[in-house]
């Protein structure tokens, strides 16, 4: 329901190889430290955005987008839900072409807006999985 075939496949072939990965740090017990990877083996450039700004899988880290001195083209959200509307609104902000909410990341309202911004958006999807079924 919050991301229709098209829209994953644009996401991940055609918008744009910059992904800003919300909530990405180096502890690789963490989901989004196994995406990011699979993002990378997949050409696309991560750039880690957390409260600790670490260097992950060998780029440079930002506490926040508004950080980030160049573009963004997906922002992919690891936070919980109650947080990730927020980061909707700043993936908006800094002009992002789309965002990502991952598995169990829901926010109905952060859709409709982020949406109505022009963006492309999925939920409650993992790229990680979505990215080898385009064969």
């Amino acid at each position: 329901m919050y991301g229709d075939p098209a829209t994953i496949r644009r996401i991940l072939t055609s918008t744009g190889d910059t992904w800003a990965v919300v909530g990405l740090s180096g502890n690789q017990a963490r989901a989004a430290y196994g995406v990011a990877d699979v993002l990378q083996r997949y050409g696309k450039r991560i750039v880690p955005v957390h409260p600790k700004a670490e260097t992950v899988h060998g780029e440079q880290g930002y506490a926040t987008l508004a950080d980030i001195p160049f573009e963004v083209d997906v922002v992919d959200v690891f936070v919980n839900s109650g947080l990730a509307g927020s980061v909707a609104e700043e993936a908006v902000a800094v002009g992002a072409k789309a965002v990502w909410f991952q598995l169990g990341v829901i926010d109905e309202e952060a859709w409709e807006r982020t949406r109505a911004a022009g963006l492309d958006m999925v939920m409650d999807r993992c790229p990680a999985i979505e990215i080898p079924r385009l064969g």
